[in-house]
């Protein structure tokens, strides 16, 4: 299953049958197998994982979230087992037509969660979380060294009280796949965690950034049971925590120039000056204010999150005439 964001949604599917999920969404969910599946399988690791989803909008946000956490552990798992492991098959990049399979970017060209849980895993230089052996691992995909780096692991439990931090000096090899150290078992810990990695230089230039929200339970699937197309799952990691985040409001500015070539440059910088997670934050450059987004688009990064305090400055590239005026 690919979900597209909301906006998407409400544009592939007749209003009258947006939600409750249903025929119109089958109809868009693939082919063969893939149609007497659907989106089902998606769906209930959805609402098992992250809580049931209350409407269109919270289920299309709940399954950005999914696909970025799935789309990164994958790629990643490939990082750290370049030259192990034979490479990894992702079927597709975008979709023919206006459906929910398949795609880091929809249809109507909208990048989806999935597509920067992607980009995020496959980053040039990347510091990395390991779900199987809860290891920091750093990939380096570039032909280059990087001596004196400095990795930083911080744990946290939902409610950002730090429960476990660690730091290490390394020097990064060229082209090559890092085990830096383990994050511990922590107990007392909340079922819904985070983890913040960090890989700098001495100088305090910040290379790579990586921000993971985790669970004391663990999925579990059942190899077993395993089709072609799928395998299912025993039991659901519990992610539900996430719905009782506190909201943090953010501050925001903006500057867009536009450069010869009838490209925008939008430069965003935003702000979490709250004591509270800014979590998974979604940017859009729209035409106008409550306008259209604007479309394609190329973010430098999107889907994020701000520790409190944190500032981050982010650009969007996009063609000057697809603002309409």
């Amino acid at each position: 299953a690919a979900i597209p964001p909301v906006e998407s949604l409400r544009k592939m599917l007749p209003s009258d049958s947006q939600w409750p999920i249903g025929d119109s969404w089958n109809f868009r969910s693939g082919g063969g197998v893939f149609r007497t599946q659907n989106i089902k399988v998606f769906t209930e690791a959805l609402n098992a994982r992250l809580g049931q989803a209350r409407n269109i909008e919270d289920y299309a946000l709940k399954a950005q979230l999914m696909a970025y956490e799935a789309q990164r552990a994958m790629f990643e798992a490939y990082g750290q087992n370049k030259y192990l492991s034979t490479g990894v098959v992702h079927e597709m990049l975008n979709s023919a037509w206006p459906s929910l399979i398949w795609n880091l970017y929809d249809y109507y060209l909208c990048p989806a969660g999935a597509y920067f849980g992607t980009k995020k895993a496959c980053e040039p230089l990347h510091v990395q979380y390991a779900y199987d052996d809860h290891s920091i691992v750093v990939v380096n995909s570039l032909y280059e060294d990087f001596p004196d780096m400095k990795v930083t692991a911080r744990v946290f439990d939902l409610n950002l009280n730090e429960k476990f931090s660690k730091e290490a000096l390394i020097s990064i090899t060229s082209d090559a796949s890092i085990k830096v150290f383990r994050i511990p078992e922590i107990k007392g810990i909340s079922t819904t965690y985070f983890i913040l990695l960090q890989l700098e230089s001495l100088k305090g230039e910040i290379l790579s950034s990586n921000f993971y929200w985790l669970s004391t339970k663990m999925d579990s699937i059942d190899l077993d049971k395993t089709e072609w197309y799928f395998t299912p799952t025993k039991s659901f990691a519990d992610l539900t925590g996430l719905n009782d985040l506190k909201s943090a409001s953010v501050r925001l500015t903006s500057k867009s120039v536009q450069s010869a070539n009838g490209e925008d440059i939008t430069h965003v910088k935003i702000e979490n000056p709250s004591n509270y997670l800014a979590f998974f934050l979604r940017l859009h450059v729209s035409q106008g204010f409550g306008g259209e987004e604007v479309l394609p688009v190329l973010w430098h990064d999107n889907y994020f999150s701000l520790m409190p305090g944190e500032i981050r400055e982010i650009t969007a590239t996009y063609k000057h005439s697809d603002l309409n005026g």
